[in-house]
Parts: C-alpha cells; structure tokens; sequence
C-alpha cells in the first residue's frame, strides 16, 4: 500500500510539472507564465566574467581610499564655541534684569536695589559678607536657592557667574505690616488681594492693572509658587506696578492670620464657593484670595478663609482665567 501510494503520488507530479527544453528544469504547468519565465531564463554566458570585473573594479576603488588621522579639536576651538552657544542663547533670552559675579551681585545688595530672585553656590553661605546680606533679604521675602555650580552655569548658558546670580524686580516689596498700615490709612474698608499659586507672569501682571484700576490697596504674593515681579509683569501691568503696592511673603497662611488679627475678613474665590459673589455685602476691610485656574486655592488656605464666594457662570465653561476672575470679583465687591 505504501509503494503503490507513493508511485501514484510521484505519477501525478510529474503530470503537473514539465520539462523546459532550455533552462533542464521543471517548472510547473500553470497559467501564470510570468511567473515560471522569470525562473526559466538562461541567465547571461558571460555573467561570470562580469561579476568578476565587477569585484576587480570595487577592489580599486578601495585601493583609492586613504586613511585618515582621526582630528582632535583644540580646547581654544571648543571654548570659541560655547562662547557662540553663549552668545545665541542670551540673544534669545532677556538678561537685561539679571547680575551674575560676586563683586556685581555685592554692589547690588548693599545698593539696595529691588531683587525678585538669588541663586547661589554653598559657596557663597560661607563668606560672612554675603550671608548676613541674604539673610536679611529672606526675611524680606526674596527667593533664595542654593543650586550647584553646574546649574547656574544651565541658567546663565555658560556664563562666568563665579557661584551666585539674581534676578531684579521690577519693583520694590514692603513688609505685611507696612502695607496694612497702608491700607488701613488709605480707606475704611480696604480691599486687599493674595495670590495663591499663581505662576504666570501674564496673569499676576493682569492681576496688577485690574487691581489698581478698582483701588485695591494691594497685593501679597508668597515667596514660592508664585511669579515674582519680573520685567514681563512690569510690562503687562502696563505702569500700575508703580502704583500699587506689593508684599512678598515667605508664608501665606501665616500672613492670613495676621490679616485677620489685624481686623480684615478673607474670602477665597472659588467655584464651590458657599455664597455667590453678587450676594456677599459685608462692609470690612476684606482678603480676597485668587488662585490658579488650574488647582485653584489650596485646601491650608482654604481652611484659613472666613468665606468661599463664587462667580456664578451661565454658559458650559467651567472656570475663568485668574485675571478675568480676578477683575469680576473687584467691580463687584467695591461696586456695593
């Protein structure tokens, strides 16, 4: 059974195949000739010799290369061209309000200009001149970071900063105590705004305008996770940065008891808010609290406020951007 099975086997595929009278192969009977041609050509007589004058003549093309001592850059060649990266980054990026070197920054603090931000190396916490100056300015509300060398060697773009760098403001800050004096002679019941987490130079620059347009008496904005008083702010606040004063704080929550203390009530805008802003009508010197419009008010803070009010929306957005917020909630509480 299995011989027969295998002759029958053997049988039918001879009857499928065919012997080409050129190429001595078999190829199979079918209708695609395509197909069967393309293995059945001759190939060419003198595919050898070609194929060999082929390698002969790459073999000479190889032969022509020459090898190459590999180049090494001079460290002349390497510094000339961190001096060009230098030079295209700080073309793209404002420096103007920037002062980098010890003996810049120096003349800078004892001048008493106005300073939003201080980078510096462990460094410069060891010399006794600088560290009685910076602590002074972190009691005042500057910023003060102490970053690696190679940091501040990222936020200068290579520049020579010999381990310390601010940033000016844009504007002088006064104390919490001296702006509720301020505003407490300025008007019975002043109204007095605080930023919480509000990052966005544009927002807190919108914020400034529409603040000193409604005669709010001020604003508080903390040490960290806030924008400081930078040139951008300054130019979106299109000249009342120079009217209205600002506190910097290194704590919020804590300067919200002090406010308190101090007779102001605080409210906190947010969108579940107990109370709609057109609603609230309490005449006393008043907090209004602006967060970001992403987070919104933290919940410490929160906790801290004596209300929650709300901007009542009507159409299907959900929030408001801090500024706009911020300029609703002052046309309607210093228009009662």
């Amino acid at each position: 059974m299995k011989k027969s099975s295998k002759n029958n086997y053997s049988e039918k595929n001879r009857n499928q195949f065919k012997k080409s009278p050129d190429s001595k192969i078999y190829s199979k009977d079918t209708n695609s000739s395509k197909k069967n041609n393309r293995f059945s050509q001759k190939p060419p007589n003198n595919k050898g010799v070609n194929n060999l004058n082929s390698v002969n003549k790459n073999k000479n093309n190889f032969s022509t290369f020459k090898t190459r001592k590999p180049i090494y850059k001079s460290n002349f060649e390497v510094f000339n061209k961190g001096q060009d990266i230098f030079q295209e980054h700080s073309n793209k990026k404002n420096f103007d309000d920037w002062i980098w070197g010890k003996h810049s920054v120096f003349e800078a603090l004892i001048g008493e200009r106005p300073i939003n931000r201080i980078w510096c190396t462990s460094e410069i916490f060891s010399s006794e001149k600088f560290y009685i100056l910076l602590k002074n300015l972190k009691q005042k509300g500057v910023l003060i970071e102490e970053v690696s060398w190679s940091r501040l060697s990222q936020l200068t773009f290579g520049a020579s900063h010999q381990g310390v760098v601010l940033q000016l403001a844009s504007s002088k800050t006064i104390s919490l105590e001296e702006l509720i004096d301020f505003s407490k002679k300025s008007s019975t019941y002043p109204i007095i705004l605080a930023l919480d987490g509000i990052t966005d130079p544009h927002n807190i620059g919108a914020i400034i305008r529409s603040a000193e347009a409604f005669d709010c008496k001020g604003i508080i904005i903390p040490q960290r996770r806030s924008a400081g008083l930078t040139g951008t702010v300054a130019k979106v606040a299109a000249g009342a940065l120079e009217h209205l004063p600002v506190s910097r704080v290194v704590n919020l929550n804590r300067a919200l008891e002090k406010l308190k203390n101090n007779g102001f009530f605080v409210v906190g805008l947010s969108g579940d808010g107990q109370l709609s802003i057109s609603q609230f009508h309490k005449k006393t010197p008043l907090v209004v609290i602006v967060g970001a419009e992403d987070k919104g008010i933290s919940l410490l803070t929160q906790k801290k406020c004596d209300f929650l009010i709300r901007i009542p929306l009507k159409g299907k957005t959900s929030s408001l951007n801090a500024s706009v917020a911020a300029a609703i909630s002052l046309f309607h509480l210093t228009s009662n």
